[in-house]
């Protein structure tokens, strides 16, 4: 599935009315997913996130821009923002299985409907864009509304669709295909936008304007490569702001924005108090800040999500303005849905009734995969506790890497969980196909050829991922915290029966398949697999004895 995600900008933030008949005729859309909606009173204006397959979410901001310029004067706008529209800026965003240029192909058509029907100046900015200059979206905006009529009288100022003539109530739009962008804003202790300002050309690409040796005025480059800013007083909160766009956060990660404000703010005798999130954040990068500071905490990186995840917020101050939920920040917990994980997203009580349940799902493979996902899961601990082990801070980082392998592969068998529950119901499902008709007969027997290869490959990984995780629970038993080597070995005991379970599922499908050469290298490899766990568990179990009782 080609899924691309769309953030438009609206010129309207405290109007709550106007807000929701805009995200009302996103959410008419089939197949669309409204993300979030994040007004802005200083700004008076809303970033609005929402995804789906491409025609679908060009339908929505195609209503939803149609909608704004019924509802939007832009003649009577004001705010903090840069701007020139009602829908001043509509980017579309590769997210899954769609290139880049592609998403810029459906920008463009989008932006030709636009001028086409609505009949404004549409500008297409970053890699939609027909020009070099006009890549830059505040190049396509310099002047704002209220220099664009002056602007459209200019022939390079011909819009890419729509007529060059002034429309007072809807102004101009840009419309783009870019990489993910986090707007991000960075809280200051001061009230002046001109010291804010100053930090804020310090960070940004750009930098500031300087005279050289002789006089002429020059740009200085800032401090960060791909980042927007400028600084600005925001009234609703009492403090200035440095304001920033991370246009590329493989160049510049959202944590090193954040230190960056704060050494330049430092130098400059002021003091980060905390920052904020425009909009949503992935959640790599989410991920990628607060393991980076844990690192210069020396703490291991190897823990839940959730853990790191707060580690980030408490870092960077993310809810000294307003709440921070990640589950409604963070796009992947946002577009993730309800059920899509049934099992593993139920309490232990609950999974272990539905196990008890009349129904042959969630069986033997599931539940496999559930123990090995247990042992893993008590490898990392075990590490975790390592890590902070008073007198061997020296070790933490080998410790937080035996820790993050432990939750790699304890994050995919849990995935496994649920995964061998669907294998099974496609086996199930392939069986209840029509076999009236030769035709029929045939594509019966391919699905269940193919179902059955799947329900063979789920526990054929749970049993290479369990065996994975005694590498963990080895080095833990012998060299990890003495006061919990009795949990490697639990953890060794959890994945030996994980690597048996499941291979118990592997041999029961495999028995099924009609494909003799495939079905003998798959039960080769597997008894092999399942020779070696249990030798390892004796090995580990063996050190266990021996440091727990040596007597």
């Amino acid at each position: 599935m080609k899924i691309i995600e769309c953030v438009p900008n609206f010129s309207e933030g405290r109007n709550s009315h106007v807000i929701k008949q805009i995200t009302g005729v996103i959410e008419e859309v089939e197949g669309v997913c409204l993300l979030d909606v994040d007004p802005g009173k200083a700004t008076n204006r809303t970033v609005v996130t929402f995804v789906g397959e491409p025609e679908a979410v060009c339908e929505a901001a195609f209503r939803a821009v149609k909608k704004a310029a019924e509802v939007i004067d832009m003649s009577k706008h004001h705010g903090e923002h840069p701007r020139f529209g009602a829908t001043d800026v509509l980017p579309l965003i590769p997210v899954q299985g769609i290139t880049m240029e592609e998403t810029a192909e459906w920008a463009r058509k989008l932006a030709k409907r636009i001028g086409e029907t609505l009949q404004f100046p549409v500008y297409c900015y970053e890699h939609a864009a027909f020009s070099d200059e006009r890549r830059n979206l505040a190049y396509c905006r310099s002047g704002e509304y209220e220099g664009l009529k002056a602007k459209l009288t200019q022939p390079e100022w011909k819009p890419d669709f729509g007529p060059a003539q002034f429309v007072p109530k809807t102004g101009a739009i840009a419309v783009g295909a870019r990489n993910f962008l986090i707007a991000y804003n960075v809280n200051l202790n001061t009230t002046s936008t001109r010291r804010a300002n100053a930090v804020a050309f310090d960070v940004r690409e750009k930098g500031r304007k300087v005279k050289d040796e002789n006089g002429n005025e020059t740009w200085k480059p800032g401090l960060l490569k791909s980042v927007k800013g400028i600084g600005w007083y925001i009234e609703e909160y009492g403090i200035a702001q440095v304001s920033m766009n991370l246009t590329d956060i493989t160049e510049t990660p959202l944590h090193l924005a954040f230190d960056t404000a704060c050494t330049c703010a430092q130098a400059r005798g002021m003091r980060v108090t905390g920052s904020e999130l425009v909009g949503l954040v992935p959640l790599q990068a989410m991920l990628d800040a607060g393991r980076y500071f844990l690192t210069k905490q020396q703490r291991s990186t190897g823990i839940p999500d959730e853990a790191i995840i707060k580690i980030a917020v408490r870092s960077m101050g993310l809810d000294e303005l307003s709440p921070f939920d990640p589950q409604q920040k963070i796009i992947e917990y946002r577009m993730a849905g309800a059920g899509t994980q049934p099992l593993a997203g139920m309490t232990l009580a609950a999974f272990a009734n539905e196990t008890l349940s009349e129904s042959p799902a969630p069986g033997g493979g599931s539940i496999a995969a559930c123990m090995g996902a247990l042992g893993a899961a008590l490898g990392g601990m075990v590490a975790n506790l390592s890590a902070h082990k008073a007198g061997w801070d020296d070790r933490w980082a080998v410790f937080s890497d035996w820790a993050g392998k432990a939750k790699t592969i304890m994050n995919r068998l849990v995935l496994l969980v649920d995964e061998d529950t669907k294998a099974f119901n496609g086996i199930m499902a392939a069986f209840s196909l029509p076999k009236a008709t030769g035709a029929e007969k045939a594509a019966r027997k391919h699905a269940i050829g193919e179902a059955t290869r799947q329900a063979i490959a789920v526990p054929f990984e749970v049993m290479r991922l369990c065996f994975d995780s005694m590498e963990v629970l080895k080095a833990m038993a012998e060299q990890g915290n003495p006061n919990s080597v009795s949990d490697a070995g639990v953890g060794a005991l959890a994945a030996r029966s994980g690597v048996l379970g499941a291979w118990l599922n592997v041999k029961i499908n495999a028995a099924g398949l009609d494909d003799k050469p495939y079905v003998e290298k798959i039960m080769a490899e597997g008894a092999a697999l399942a020779e070696k766990a249990q030798a390892v568990e004796q090995e580990i179990l063996s050190i266990v004895e021996k440091k727990i009782f040596p007597f």
